[in-house]
C-alpha cells in the first residue's frame, strides 16, 4: 500500500490490473470516435450539465438545441473538441504527459467557464461536499512535476491513466475542469498503450460522486480504481487481487 506521504498524495492498493484484450491503438481510437456522443454525454451529465443524449447528440451534428443556457450548451461543444484534440493527438503519437498537454487540454474543456484557462490556479479552491483542503496555488508546480516523474515509473498503463486522474482531481491543478481534463489525460494514456478507454456512464453519477467524496476524504483510492476499471470500455479488464 502507498501512502499520502508519496507524491501523488494519495494511497493505492497492490493490485494487479489485467486483460486480454491485444493492444491496438487504432482499434481503440476507432471504438471510442464510435462512441464520442454517448462519452460526451456523460461527462457533461456528471457535472450536472442537463443536456439529453438526444440533444447531445443534436448538438454535435450541428444542429442548435433551444431551451438551454448557452453555457451548458458550450460545456457540451468543449467536451466535444477536447476528444477531438485528444484523438488526433493519440493518432498522431504525439501525446504526452506533461504539463503542456494538460493545461492545453484544460484550456479547451474549460474555454469561457474557468476564472483563467490553460494555466494552473493562483489562488485557494474547496470541493463542495467535503472538508478536504487542495494544496496551496504555490506548491502546484512542484506537486505536477513530482506526481509526473512519479507515474513515469509506472508501467501498466491502466494503472497510469487511473492513478493520474486521481492526482489530477485530488490536487485540483486548474480552477475548473480538473476532474474532466484529468480524465481525457487518462485516456489520452490507456489509447496510447492501444487500450480502450475508461468513460463513467451518466447513470452511476451519485456513486461517482459518493466514491469520490470517500476518496477526498481519506485519500485511500481502493475504492475509486474499483470502481474506475468496472467503467472500462474494455469488458475483459479485470482487477487481480
Amino acid at each position: 500500500m502507498q501512502y499520502p506521504e508519496s507524491p501523488l498524495r494519495f494511497r493505492w492498493p497492490d493490485w494487479g490490473i489485467r486483460t486480454t484484450t491485444v493492444p491496438d491503438i487504432a482499434r481503440v481510437c476507432f471504438r471510442a470516435k464510435k462512441a464520442l456522443e454517448g462519452i460526451v454525454y456523460d461527462t457533461v451529465h456528471l457535472e450536472g450539465n442537463p443536456f439529453t443524449f438526444p440533444e447531445v447528440k443534436t448538438l454535435l451534428e450541428g444542429i442548435t438545441v433551444g431551451g438551454h443556457k448557452l453555457s451548458d450548451e458550450r460545456q457540451v461543444l468543449n467536451q466535444a473538441k477536447s476528444w477531438h484534440v485528444l484523438l488526433k493527438k493519440v493518432q498522431r503519437g504525439e501525446f504526452t504527459v506533461d504539463r503542456t498537454t494538460f493545461c492545453e487540454l484544460q484550456a479547451i474543456v474549460a474555454a469561457e467557464e474557468a476564472l483563467e484557462c490553460g494555466v494552473f490556479r493562483t489562488g485557494p479552491v474547496s470541493i463542495v461536499g467535503t472538508e478536504y483542503q487542495p494544496p496551496a496555488a504555490a506548491e502546484l508546480d512542484t506537486l505536477f512535476d513530482q506526481g509526473v516523474a512519479a507515474l513515469e515509473s509506472i508501467q501498466q498503463p491502466h494503472w497510469k491513466g487511473i492513478l493520474f486522474f486521481l492526482f489530477g482531481s485530488l490536487n485540483q491543478f486548474f480552477w475548473e475542469g480538473n476532474r474532466r481534463t484529468s480524465r481525457l489525460v487518462m485516456n489520452g494514456i490507456l489509447m496510447s498503450s492501444g487500450y480502450d478507454v475508461i468513460n463513467i456512464p451518466a447513470k452511476k453519477r451519485l456513486d461517482f460522486n459518493e466514491k469520490m467524496m470517500r476518496f477526498y476524504e481519506s485519500q485511500d483510492a481502493a475504492e475509486m480504481v474499483e470502481f474506475l476499471v468496472g467503467c472500462s470500455l474494455d469488458p475483459e479488464l479485470r482487477i487481480v487481487r
